[in-house]
């Protein structure tokens, strides 16, 4: 599993703040932070105005804090995503953050991909349809965008879809419709590609202190689904050890004998209703819930671990 940090986001305006400042030290604590993952996502959104030339300088601030970190480049404004990738010393495997399959885009984006020998990830979306609401027609995108990239030579082993996780507070039944455009993705290619999640988004809009327990379900059902990356928080350290025991196969406790159980079911086309679990364990009681709800069995509410 491919860890991918999440926490340079011009979505926080303390971030925000810091980037349009050039604020080095704000910003090199947070790189420092994210040194247990193998990539850091810098999303600095549409980078004009004072943003220009920002993926440049966080590259360089990057690759001076942590020399094992690698950079994923996420940015709409095409210039600066092509200015960011130059900038590096060594662009090989390196991240773009992304391309839907609207022309001219996937062309420019796939041009760049190949001669920077990055890998792309590519959204299971387009402007006429926006989000398919089910995973066929994110299949059907994908396809799309599979074939030109073929077309014009790319190493399909470099190209991640994203199958668009939703929250679960806006439309609770695209929880599930993720997890099967992955499943669905990992098993329709040939020569193969890999895939990819913001992992955050499923719990967008949910009390606090739910967030972890869903984004740590939703991130072992899609592993069993076939992930092969995710940007992720680098702080959640429990979820990072869950991602060490799923590869290792070695449960530490009892939540850990659920995790491989729910990464079991998905792998064999399952019922959640078949996983036996501990009903007196409370964080396995908790997991199963969090499960269920994921996968449309009931219904979310801020509430629903104690129903």
């Amino acid at each position: 599993m491919i860890l991918i940090g999440e926490n340079i986001h011009i979505v926080s305006k303390t971030v925000k703040d810091a980037l349009l400042s050039r604020n080095e030290a704000f910003i090199k604590d947070i790189i420092q932070k994210e040194s247990k993952m193998d990539y850091i996502d810098l999303n600095v959104g549409p980078a004009k105005g004072d943003m220009q030339g920002i993926l440049s300088w966080l590259s360089g601030l990057v690759q001076k804090t942590d020399k094992n970190l690698k950079i994923s480049f996420d940015t709409t404004n095409f210039d600066e995503m092509q200015s960011g990738v130059t900038s590096l010393d060594n662009s090989k495997d390196s991240f773009l953050n992304s391309t839907s399959s609207d022309e001219p885009k996937l062309s420019k984006m796939l041009d760049l991909a190949i001669e920077k020998e990055c890998n792309l990830i590519a959204l299971t979306m387009d402007k006429e349809n926006g989000i398919p609401k089910t995973s066929d027609g994110r299949l059907e995108i994908a396809f799309k965008i599979y074939e030109k990239a073929m077309e014009m030579g790319m190493n399909t082993e470099k190209l991640f879809f994203d199958p668009l996780i939703l929250p679960v507070t806006a439309d609770q039944s695209q929880a599930q419709e993720a997890i099967n455009t992955i499943k669905m993705i990992k098993e329709s290619f040939d020569p193969p590609v890999k895939t990819v999640i913001g992992l955050s988004n499923v719990s967008n809009g949910c009390p606090n202190e739910l967030r972890p327990v869903i984004n740590r379900v939703m991130a072992v059902l899609c592993y069993g689904a076939g992930l092969d990356a995710v940007i992720m928080d680098a702080k959640d350290e429990e979820l990072i050890r869950i991602f060490s025991m799923l590869n290792t196969k070695s449960p530490e406790n009892s939540a850990d004998e659920i995790y491989l159980n729910l990464v079991q079911m998905v792998e064999d086309f399952s019922d959640i209703d078949d996983v036996e679990f501990n009903k007196s364990d409370k964080s396995q009681l908790g997991i199963i819930k969090t499960a269920r709800m994921l996968l449309g069995k009931t219904v979310y509410s801020p509430s629903f671990l104690n129903i």
